[in-house]
């Protein structure tokens, strides 16, 4: 069955019916009409899968998504476009170029941690760019998935876009199948595997992971509005964020009064009992909930740490003298704990950092344009913000990815519109002129000194 639709994909591409510009923008439009007529049923999706509020589903997920849609029907005409580029003295007369054009039949595969936001902006992406598209939404996430397909099979014919839902068995299946690029979101562990399948049919793909991203704090950071913003993106849909900030590097003389301001900024955000309150979220399901709770150590609880097993939430919490051998050092938290370290100079943060494997996001808050400047220069993360957190993620004028472990390839903007596409180089060479001394029979000195003129 998958392998039948994954089939009659490629057929319709090959129909050449999505190279038109105004094709695909017909298509956008569609589903931005359709995302906004169910975004009540988008929002409650949410709010059963990961107990998230309106404000923050819509600020997080819909809204974003709109955003990006927008971003595209306003300027694929210009991304699709033919550039001309500069045609080398040694080949006139000619004419180079470039032109993108789609891969044909992609496979995007979405997380179940933004469920609805992780689907729908690669999926911008591919329409742009041109493209057919299988969706295989988180099998964790099964109300905003249902969602999902409701509105996709609502604006696609399925030889345009295709959606497969299921778990493991079906995930096997679409890796077995023949695309013409990858689109995976999730956890380096089955990024491992998906590229792995890629390779097989040598299959290009982008690869968006996760990892431990520090939040580096210095001396000279203003700490009441640093805490401010760490709490929001920290505990954002329960730390379930894969750029939010794992744990923190402070400098030693301001750990306490950062931990103070932390303290009264989560209270203040979340008030004093979260887990009294409607609209706090949840953990996804009772295997993460348990992994989350395994990586708290109660005697380093500064704050928070109380859970509810029933409704899957925890506390936001704060773990103070952590080390590196701390079990929630161990691995992406992926939850609202956040362990806190100390460092004494950016060189140890350079060195420690260089050490550690590539975070997808970094965080350093510091009014020192030469801490910015080592950080950002010296250390290899995927992308990040300068005194604040998650906010690079907002703007579809920047690309967003992660580096070595972290993922490869990037997306948003022009770059989800290049990711999807292929960039074809093309050199229109004329006729109505013919220079001679390429030709074997045609050499002479004096063509071979023009040649070194030419090609120097």
């Amino acid at each position: 069955m998958i392998q039948e639709k994954v089939q009659r994909q490629r057929e319709f591409f090959h129909t050449g019916k999505t190279i038109d510009v105004e094709y695909r923008i017909k298509m956008l439009k569609k589903l931005y009409d359709s995302i906004q007529h169910h975004e009540q049923d988008i929002l409650n999706a949410l709010e059963k899968d990961l107990g998230k509020n309106d404000f923050e589903a819509y600020m997080c997920e819909v809204g974003l998504a709109l955003t990006e849609i927008s971003h595209m029907i306003k300027h694929v005409r210009s991304y699709a476009k033919e550039k001309t580029v500069k045609t080398p003295l040694g080949q006139f007369a000619a004419r180079s170029y470039t032109k993108s054009v789609p891969y044909g039949t992609v496979l995007i595969m979405s997380p179940w941690n933004y469920p609805f936001l992780l689907t729908i902006d690669p999926l911008a992406n591919a329409i742009a760019a041109g493209n057919t598209a299988v969706v295989k939404p988180s099998a964790y996430s099964p109300c905003t998935s249902e969602v999902v397909r409701q509105i996709l099979e609502e604006c696609f014919d399925e030889e345009v876009v295709c959606v497969i839902t299921g778990g493991r068995k079906e995930n096997a299946e679409l890796l077995k199948q023949k695309f013409d690029f990858i689109f995976f979101t999730g956890s380096t562990n089955v990024g491992k595997e998906v590229l792995r399948n890629a390779a097989e049919h040598l299959t290009p793909a982008v690869l968006e992971l996760g990892g431990k991203s520090p939040c580096i704090v210095d001396k000279t950071a203003k700490i009441e509005l640093t805490a401010k913003r760490i709490v929001f993106g920290k505990y954002l849909n329960c730390g379930q964020t894969c750029v939010a900030p794992d744990y923190l590097l402070v400098h030693s003389s301001v750990k306490d009064q950062l931990i103070k301001e932390l303290k009264k900024q989560i209270e203040l955000q979340y008030t004093e009992n979260p887990l009294n309150q409607t609209d706090y979220g949840k953990i996804i399901n009772e295997k993460h909930f348990e992994r989350v709770k395994g990586l708290i150590d109660l005697d380093k609880v500064v704050h928070g740490g109380k859970s509810n097993a029933e409704t899957y939430q925890i506390e936001p919490t704060i773990m103070d003298d952590v080390t590196w051998d701390d079990a929630v050092m161990k691995e992406e938290i992926f939850g609202p704990v956040l362990p806190v370290l100390t460092y004494e100079t950016t060189e140890e943060i350079i060195h420690l950092m260089q050490d550690k494997p590539k975070p997808l996001a970094l965080y350093l808050f510091t009014e020192d344009k030469q801490v910015i400047k080592a950080v950002t220069e010296r250390i290899q993360y995927g992308g990040g913000c300068i005194n604040d957190v998650m906010a690079h993620l907002g703007t579809s004028e920047l690309a967003f990815g992660g580096v070595g472990e972290s993922g490869m390839g990037n997306y948003h903007g022009k770059a989800g519109f290049k990711a999807f596409s292929h960039t074809k180089n093309i050199m229109d060479k004329k006729t109505w002129m013919d220079l001679p001394f390429r030709y074997r029979h045609h050499r002479s000195e004096l063509f071979s000194k023009l040649l070194r003129v030419f090609l120097k």
